[in-house]
């Protein structure tokens, strides 16, 4: 499976359906704080992003929790 990582927020709705998400699903993912992380907040404006959560699934950024997206670049139904 290719590397994940979720951008999110602290007490941002999405980011925490994000999560859940991922959980139920079983999909290990890299969490990164964008309060804390200005490069990672900084990456994510680079790409068009303008809130959170953020998911980058191999190189491919994913603004929003987006579940369709999300499970065509992880080859998932």
């Amino acid at each position: 499976m290719k590397p994940v990582a979720l951008f999110t927020l602290e007490n941002c709705k999405w980011c925490n359906e994000a999560k859940a998400y991922f959980k139920a699903k079983k999909i290990k993912y890299n969490l990164i704080d964008l309060s804390t992380n200005k490069k990672a907040f900084s990456d994510c404006k680079k790409h068009g992003c303008k809130g959170a959560p953020v998911v980058l699934i191999g190189n491919q950024w994913i603004c929003g929790f987006e579940k369709n997206k999300i499970n065509k670049a992880l080859g998932i139904k």
